[in-house]
């Protein structure tokens, strides 16, 4: 009776290609690559270890010892206590999503009428569009005002989120024109010949090509709002409908201007979570989005 060799699989014998030699220039490039992220990443590491540590040790010359009297008792002051920030917490988390949301809606809506219809003067209104970009908000700070003033949109969110939008849609519209400008006008054609609308073929056949773009408008609108405060000083003069920012600045200028500097860096952390969050879960999209608004159109 003839007994059966089991034959090894062909994988043992297909010769792996050489691993590329990595020269001066790859390890040059990655010792910058670490020592900026060294930079950046520092700071905000030693703002978390502060946050847990008493105002006297917080504001003192570090030691070793002084990392081993560490609590959650700043959080739990600037949440609950004193300052009660998470009621301005929610309000920028309003603010900012209300904003990212309709910066996006009509960026991508500006952007494929701007990219996708040629009609006369497209090129002055996309041109026009761009000037925003480069006034100062400052400028229009008192018309905006004495707007919002007779709209009773002072001390409101909503309020809020309109000037945080028509203030960031000419860099939302920049990119969503780009983006669908890098669209091939052949499936367009290709879905109207299938007899897709036109509301039919930007939901279904272009958005889902423009994801990048969008993401990029959104998280861009998203961190502008997240991170104002000259804004919300001016438009918002109620502590109940008061983002975090403004009211981070509160700490800095308490009564007789003291500085609890273990209380502000816990609130920093505390604003940082739903950036990072955010960035996490759209950085595969935001680079995207970013070179394509650059290099095409």
């Amino acid at each position: 009776m003839m007994t059966s060799v089991a034959t090894p699989p062909m994988s043992r014998y297909v010769e792996k290609p050489p691993r590329p030699k990595r020269g001066s220039g790859f390890w040059a490039y990655m010792t910058a690559g670490v020592a900026l992220a060294i930079v950046f990443i520092v700071p905000i590491v030693w703002s978390v270890l502060r946050s847990f540590q008493p105002e006297r040790l917080s504001s003192s010359a570090p030691q070793s010892a002084d990392f081993t009297q560490m609590s959650l008792t700043n959080y739990s002051s600037v949440s609950h206590g004193t300052y009660n920030i998470l009621q301005n917490l929610a309000n920028s988390l309003i603010a900012s999503i209300g904003t990212a949301v309709l910066a996006a809606v009509i960026a991508g809506l500006a952007g494929y009428g701007l990219a996708k219809f040629k009609f006369r003067g497209s090129g002055i209104v996309f041109s026009v569009i761009l000037v925003g970009m480069m006034i100062p908000f400052q400028v229009i700070l008192t018309p905006l005002y004495i707007e919002l003033s007779r709209l009773h949109l002072i001390n409101s969110l909503l309020g809020l989120v309109l000037v945080y939008t028509t203030y960031n849609l000419p860099f939302c519209v920049f990119i969503m024109r780009n983006s669908f400008a890098a669209v091939p006008n052949e499936m367009m054609e290709s879905a109207r010949v299938d007899g897709a609308g036109m509301f039919y073929t930007l939901t279904h056949v272009v958005r889902p090509l423009v994801v990048p773009g969008l993401a990029t408008a959104a998280m861009y609108a998203f961190l502008m709002a997240w991170t104002d405060l000259l804004e919300a000083m001016t438009f918002i003069q109620t502590n109940s409908v008061l983002t975090l920012p403004p009211r981070l600045y509160n700490i800095t200028t308490s009564t007789y201007g003291a500085l609890n500097t273990s209380y502000l860096a816990s609130g920093i952390v505390i604003s940082m979570i739903p950036c990072v969050i955010l960035y996490l879960s759209l950085q595969r999209y935001y680079v995207q989005g970013l070179v394509s608004g650059a290099v095409k159109g």
